[in-house]
């Protein structure tokens, strides 16, 4: 679905002193409705990557699943939480074992995160067969079976699909589309290519496709940069997080292309910026969360992080908080109707309504158990005496 969002989520704040995928394990055994609440345990096992290109990301997807449980009293649905963290480092080599530890030894019933949409498909035949609840928050492929999967992040291909025909309005001529080998790219650069060829849109690519950088070994994107400014692109649009985005945003800076309007997913989100710094100004970028969105729930969330981080908060933080938020309801939940055990809290988050979030409301689809949330628009613009990733406009909905 693709429509138009309320006027009014385009009312801004600055949090206080402002200048995510990971994956968690929610499980409740032998526990009931007449149990006294708070006498068992809640094991939530979170998959992160810790390591590697995307350690900035992993980092906060942890930190937002700490903070609800910090700011909550360690618990959820009103049962203590063991939290058991694991890394998943670049992909699904070190995401299976990871993953299969957690559910295996450690015996969680539910599974929440992973940065890599690679590490998201070489998990799934584990969350299936154990039959438990998988909450990813981030980025994620369009998957066939979703009995036990659901997301409180958003679709791999939404964002590209969201800023599309921003781009197509905006830039006179054709624009040049780059992104990196590896599942979670391949879905980005779908959603942006096929939208904006949909409404009109040219790639300025010589072949009328993406170009594709290697992964995770490129970091000199360099002569990538030098056969774009043989093209006639009259703008630029890519997809990079972690530590590729600190080299790809310091270099175009340097090249050629300079001049080039970027835009992005992700380019410019997290830690990244600060890493980046005036290599990122004016950078555009699209996301389902601004660290200025006014709403009573981010006005806590930005606070609360800002608090114990100083810095803005991310998306990623925002979807891992969310997940935390999803299963302290839905544990809730599945305890008034009797034992809560991995099936029951599926059911529970089945039977979710709207959620209350610092992006916005927005609630699972049940197409494809994402969330049908509002896109945004943001430009890094100086914010005090620090970069931000600032709101300009509503975007669109989607989800489904």
């Amino acid at each position: 679905m693709f429509f138009d969002v309320s006027i009014s989520r385009r009312r801004r704040f600055r949090p206080a002193g402002a200048a995510a995928l990971a994956l968690g394990l929610a499980a409740v055994t032998g526990c009931s409705s007449d149990s006294g609440a708070g006498d068992d345990t809640v094991k939530i096992g979170l998959v992160a990557s810790l390591s590697g290109t995307y350690k900035p990301v992993g980092t906060d997807l942890r930190a937002g699943f700490e903070l609800y449980l910090d700011t909550h009293d360690n618990k959820l649905g009103g049962r203590e939480v063991e939290l058991i963290v694991a890394d998943e480092g670049d992909g699904p080599p070190t995401a299976v074992p990871a993953a299969t530890k957690l559910v295996k030894k450690d015996k969680v019933d539910a599974l929440t995160g992973l940065v890599s949409g690679g590490s998201v498909n070489a998990v799934l035949p584990l969350v299936d067969q154990a039959k438990i609840p998988f909450l990813g928050s981030n980025g994620r492929p369009v998957i066939k079976d979703l009995e036990y999967v659901w997301t409180t992040s958003f679709l791999s291909d939404e964002p590209g699909k969201a800023i599309a025909p921003y781009v197509k309005e905006k830039v006179d001529g054709p624009v040049y589309a780059i992104g990196p080998d590896y599942q979670g790219g391949y879905d980005e650069l779908r959603g942006f290519t096929d939208e904006f060829k949909r409404v009109g849109g040219e790639l300025a690519n010589p072949d009328g496709e993406t170009t594709w950088t290697p992964f995770p070994k490129t970091t000199n994107f360099m002569p990538y940069f030098a056969e774009i400014a043989k093209t006639d692109a009259k703008a630029v649009y890519c997809f990079y997080a972690g530590k590729a985005a600190i080299d790809f945003a310091k270099q175009y800076a340097q090249s050629d292309i300079a001049d080039l309007p970027l835009y992005t997913a992700f380019v410019t989100e997290g830690s990244v910026l600060q890493a980046q710094g005036d290599a990122a100004k004016d950078i555009y970028s699209v996301l389902n969360y601004a660290a200025d969105l006014d709403n009573a729930a981010n006005r806590k969330f930005a606070a609360d992080w800002t608090a114990k981080h100083d810095t803005q908060p991310t998306t990623y933080a925002m979807a891992s908080y969310d997940a935390a938020a999803v299963l302290d309801t839905a544990i809730a939940d599945a305890a008034k109707d009797g034992d809560v055990t991995p099936q029951t809290i599926n059911k529970a988050i089945a039977g979710l309504g709207q959620i209350d979030s610092p992006r916005g409301a927005w609630e699972f689809g049940d197409k494809a158990h994402s969330p049908v949330q509002a896109w945004y628009l943001r430009q890094v613009r100086p914010d005090g005496n620090q970069l931000a990733n600032v709101m300009v406009q509503d975007l669109a909905t989607l989800g489904g």
